[in-house]
């Protein structure tokens, strides 16, 4: 895996770490893995496969 950094709103981060307290997923990172693999499934990936 690569290390990226970026800036995200406050509120992203507040609800991040609600999500990982309520034990949704294990920490940020993986929470932020996921809503990046949700995202490229719906918006590339599928496009693709059309092709």
């Amino acid at each position: 895996m690569r290390l990226i950094t970026l800036h995200v709103p406050e509120t992203y981060i507040r609800d991040l770490d609600q999500l990982v307290d309520d034990q949704y997923y294990p920490n940020r990172a993986e929470a932020i893995r996921i809503a990046i693999r949700d995202l490229l499934t719906d918006e590339v990936w599928r496009k693709k496969e059309k092709l």
